[in-house]
């Protein structure tokens, strides 16, 4: 297993050796294998490095897990180009870069007749799903993330790939300190911010019995899992010709009372 981690704060600044060489020693204690890699994810060649260590290492790869990013909350009126950038950066072309340096071993795989199980997990976020306010960069980013997990799902099923993506809440480097407050460990009880909560979802996500699992995003909480159903046609009509400013007023109102109203947004 390759565990990549570059290392830098909640703000996307500096790096470290730490986090990653931290896992790698959970996991060697554990009895597994692991190595670290500490590229920038998002750099579309050491993305492509970090692919191919893992295929240099291991013999292949079988599954990514993508799960880099950082937070720079901010009001849409107080975002500046430099935040939006950095969060659009890190989480969307983060997962990306390395899903296509992925996607293109097992499709050259497949295509050599050594067709391997493939598994994308992404993660996206009940911002993403739902929209968060003070959270529009992360919001548009991890929606892009659902987005490209569904596309993915479609352009690789005939190699043998899946690809899904789960939007876990749990305590991580990332939320301990904007959310301090509810990611709290509790005196006594279920601790529903833990983030071992998730891992079981990941783990049967990427095994062969998720075969016929692929283009879904199932939210993670606690005890609570959740298949999420994400935009799906509703009330329709079809006049056959130009609509008519006033009139389609009309309909848009008519069509609007016959759907479920839309989720509310985190904050609102």
């Amino acid at each position: 297993m390759v565990i990549n981690d570059l290392g830098t704060s909640n703000e996307g600044e500096g790096v470290s050796q730490q986090p990653a060489d931290e896992v790698v020693d959970l996991i060697r204690a554990a009895g597994g294998e692991a190595a670290a890699n500490r590229a920038d994810v998002a750099d579309f060649e050491a993305s492509g490095a970090m692919v191919q260590q893992a295929i240099d290492t291991y013999g292949g790869l079988d599954i990514l897990v993508n799960n880099a990013g950082f937070v720079r909350d901010r009001m849409l009126v107080n975002t500046s180009e430099d935040e939006w950038d950095a969060i659009i950066r890190v989480h969307l072309k983060g997962h990306f870069a390395a899903m296509r340096h992925a996607s293109a071993y097992w499709r050259a795989e497949s295509k050599a007749g050594r067709a391997r199980a493939g598994r994308i997990i992404n993660t996206t976020s009940g911002a993403g799903l739902q929209g968060s306010i003070g959270q529009g960069a992360y919001s548009a980013a991890k929606a892009g993330i659902a987005a490209v997990t569904i596309v993915a799902a479609a352009e690789m099923g005939r190699y043998g790939v899946t690809a899904n993506a789960i939007a876990p809440a749990a305590r991580t480097r990332m939320t301990e300190g904007p959310f301090a407050e509810m990611m709290a460990v509790p005196e006594s009880g279920f601790d529903a911010m833990h983030p071992g909560n998730v891992s079981p979802i990941v783990a049967w996500l990427a095994s062969e019995k998720s075969g016929d699992v692929t283009g879904r995003v199932i939210e993670v909480a606690g005890g609570r899992i959740c298949v999420e159903e994400g935009w799906r046609h509703g009330a329709a009509v079809d006049i056959g010709e130009r609509w008519d400013a006033e009139a389609v007023g009309t309909e848009l109102v008519r069509l609007l009372g016959q759907g479920s109203p839309p989720e509310p947004v985190y904050g609102s």
